[in-house]
């Protein structure tokens, strides 16, 4: 019995070796990730230290989520950051935002001296198979090796765990940097993000990696700010 314990122990501790490393390589890894960007050379001219996050969907959580994430990954860079959609908030009427003229009015009333937008640009589907698994560990020593009733009830769900079809989505995100006064692009990225866990999850790694980028392409300081 203590031969068959340690035996059924140590099949366990490899199963679950297998699983830590295959966590570590690709459940660590961020779901969304920069797939490019671009920077106007009039973002070098002026220093944008007030900005306006506004994320442009009609999706009222998925709006506030982005924008507060993209607004706490600012102000962690000591930018002063608002939300659009505490400028205005959605109403019963309408839950897309206001009229584009009176949203740029309030910005530069306020001051605010660029505004960083953020979409889903395109979406896709990628259907791929997961492999089975499949094990061979001959042990004769043991009494329900010999009989096919034991032999069988104890091996089946151990040597094979059949394959499957498992479909993820893939969400194509554009973020743009806009001079308040004047309306010019100053800077766009592109990012890619893979079948996200969930919209709290896909909107803080978003944040994370487009405020890196900013910091990348000298747009906002490398510097954290002082708590």
């Amino acid at each position: 019995m203590k031969t068959y314990l340690n035996r059924h122990l140590e099949r366990l501790s490899a199963t679950l070796a297998v699983c830590l490393v295959s966590i570590s390589i690709w459940g660590c890894a961020p779901a969304t990730q920069i797939t490019g960007s671009w920077k106007s050379p009039e973002a070098s001219q002026q220093a944008y230290d007030r900005i306006v996050v506004a994320a442009l969907t009609d999706n009222v959580l998925a709006r506030q989520e982005v924008e507060s994430d993209l607004q706490a990954q600012l102000q962690q860079r000591g930018i002063i950051a608002v939300r659009s959609i505490d400028i205005f908030p959605p109403t019963g009427a309408t839950k897309s935002g206001p009229d584009v003229g009176l949203l740029l009015e309030k910005i530069r009333s306020d001051k605010y001296d660029a505004i960083l937008t953020a979409a889903l640009i395109d979406e896709e589907t990628d259907t791929r198979y997961v492999p089975g698994n499949y094990g061979y560990s001959p042990v004769t020593r043991f009494g329900w090796y010999g009989g096919f009733r034991g032999y069988y009830t104890y091996w089946q769900p151990i040597l094979y765990e059949p394959g499957y079809y498992t479909r993820d989505k893939i969400y194509f995100l554009e973020s743009n940097l806009y001079d308040a006064a004047t309306e010019n692009l100053l800077w766009s990225a592109q990012s890619r993000s893979y079948s996200p866990p969930s919209l709290r999850r896909a909107a803080e790694e978003f944040a994370e990696v487009t405020v890196e980028q900013m910091v990348k392409d000298r747009l906002i300081s490398s510097q954290q700010a002082q708590p």
